[in-house]
């Protein structure tokens, strides 16, 4: 079913955009590497910023927290992912992994979030209140991970009334599997419409 974005009530949500995760060289880039060309991540990504600005959507940055010393230090329970980046140094701050790719840079008009210290975009961040404060009522969800990031996000916007739109092929996952129960199995119980980039620039185009 074709969806209908209203430019003034639509955010495009871009998590985690790092370096790390979509640069040669990145310490993530060689687990995503083979999902990620697969779907064609980098130009879909791409493309859906760029006709978001062109069609006059709201671009919101919804980046992890940079990993920095004392990290996770002295927790009661921190998660398997947030054991790793103590361990990998993930998105470190002032790394060149820890920077946005410098194909996604925020414009002047774009909002960036404050970072989120586990998988959800909303968690202990200013994302719903920043979202309600420009009126949106739609969040398109890109970026990574599939199975991770995006689907606590979508599901925790669902939980706050929002609708929710995924993209198949603008994020990327360690395995197929992991992209497939994204997709196939868990997003269909969040997300309002689940749609593939090229599907998706059809519709935003007719809104410009």
């Amino acid at each position: 079913m074709s969806e209908a974005y209203e430019p003034a009530r639509t955010a495009i949500c871009l998590v985690d955009p790092y370096n790390d995760f979509l640069s040669e060289g990145g310490k993530v880039w060689p687990a995503v590497r083979h999902v990620a060309r697969e779907v064609g991540l980098l130009d879909n990504l791409r493309a859906i910023v760029a006709a978001g600005r062109a069609s006059d959507l709201h671009i919101f940055f919804v980046p992890h927290r940079r990993w920095q010393e004392g990290d996770y230090e002295g927790w009661d329970h921190p998660n398997p992912t947030q054991q790793g980046v103590r361990q990998r140094h993930t998105f470190a701050l002032g790394t060149w992994g820890g920077e946005f790719h410098p194909d996604f840079q925020p414009a002047d008009t774009d909002v960036v979030i404050k970072e989120h210290w586990a998988q959800s975009g909303f968690a202990n961040t200013d994302l719903d209140f920043r979202l309600k404060q420009h009126g949106i009522t739609h969040v398109i969800i890109i970026g990574l991970l599939a199975n991770t990031c995006i689907e606590s996000t979508g599901r925790f916007a669902m939980e706050l009334g929002y609708h929710v739109t995924l993209v198949r092929d603008a994020t990327a996952a360690f395995k197929p599997e992991m992209m497939h129960a994204a997709h196939e199995l868990n997003g269909p119980t969040f997300a309002h419409s689940i749609t593939t980039t090229q599907e998706l620039l059809g519709t935003l185009k007719n809104t410009e």
